[in-house]
């Protein structure tokens, strides 16, 4: 029985074992991981929206501007070839071959290129997706598109955050603003994506003055925060006390916590850099900063520590130190 009994605490313990390692893989992994799926869906959106329609209508400028084009039928003055019409003719220096769907004729230089470049994509249907193809591949290879747009790109983004940081371009974007906030549904939409991109984007930072500890969510129970500011006016009027706004940030991620308003009397300015703070929070306790440890108390330290005066009973004055047993940690 002793032995079936080792036998399953050692089959628990590698199982044990494997789960955490597998568990430290996926932390390893996922950050890198996910913030590549989260380039790639930001350029697959500059892509399909932005530089796609570009790329198009360059295209088709290009098509227009190249004196070549197709025809439907003979020209005034063309050569057809000596195998009959339907084989394509010669006009003005240039050999003219019927096209995929038998209707247009276009340049042979054009669908000669684009059959020798289409070995891993389907051919064009048309004369005129021809042509496309053909502009694409001679004059716009995809190679040196994308590092152009990318540096076209970042220098309007340049220059518009320039000009719209200036007097008109502000009252420009101020109007803009208002004016889509002002259409129905639409101003849902944008007023919270707008929020959102103001905050990723925005070069003012939150700044924590300190770390206190408050009782939160309820007496008895202490969390740590970060001191953002000084609250509201109207609170510290209404309450008679000055007020703190403290970002209370959750485990294991302190980005996503939320804020609170509490009474300044009855935070508790600890002795720790908010690094060290997010160090104890992101563990969810398990690193405490060494100067913060309880095993490097004396024997003695305990009896000495004083309750904050805000939170002591009305009965026991401030400077009275009391037993560990009613003193608040």
């Amino acid at each position: 029985m002793e032995s079936n009994s080792n036998k399953a605490k050692n089959t628990t313990t590698r199982v044990g074992g494997s789960r955490r390692a597998i568990l430290r893989g996926l932390g390893i992994v996922l950050p890198p991981l996910l913030t590549i799926v989260v380039l790639i869906w930001a350029w697959n959106t500059i892509e399909n929206y932005v530089l796609r329609p570009i790329e198009s209508g360059v295209q088709h400028a290009i098509v227009w501007s190249i004196p070549d084009k197709t025809f439907s039928d003979l020209p005034e003055g063309a050569i057809a070839n000596s195998t009959g019409k339907s084989d394509g003719f010669l006009y003005q220096g240039t050999e003219y071959v019927l096209g995929p769907t038998g209707r247009r004729y276009l340049p042979d230089y054009v669908k000669k290129l684009v059959d020798d470049k289409s070995d891993y994509s389907p051919p064009p249907t048309s004369a005129k997706a021809y042509w496309d193809r053909y502009v694409q591949l001679k004059y716009m290879p995809r190679w040196q598109v994308v590092p152009v747009f990318i540096c076209v790109f970042t220098i309007v983004l340049y220059f518009l955050g320039r000009l719209f940081t200036l007097g008109m371009g502000r009252w420009f974007v101020k109007g803009f603003d208002h004016a889509i906030l002002s259409i129905p549904v639409v101003n849902k939409v944008y007023g919270s994506v707008k929020q959102v991109t103001d905050f990723a984007f925005s070069e003012r930072e939150i700044e924590f003055n300190r770390v206190v500890a408050i009782q939160y969510p309820r007496e008895g129970i202490w969390s740590l925060g970060f001191v953002t500011g000084d609250s509201m006016r109207e609170i510290a009027e209404a309450t008679g006390e000055q007020m703190l706004s403290v970002l209370m940030p959750t485990s294991p991620m302190p980005m996503t916590g939320f804020t609170v308003t509490v009474k300044k009397s009855e935070a508790i300015d600890l002795n720790l850099t908010v690094d060290e703070a997010i160090q104890f929070v992101v563990s969810c306790g398990v690193v405490v900063p060494g100067q913060q440890r309880v095993d490097t108390l004396t024997p003695n330290a305990a009896s000495t520590i004083e309750a904050p005066a805000a939170i002591l009973p009305p009965s026991i004055s401030s400077d009275t130190s009391v037993p560990t047993s009613q003193a608040k940690p």
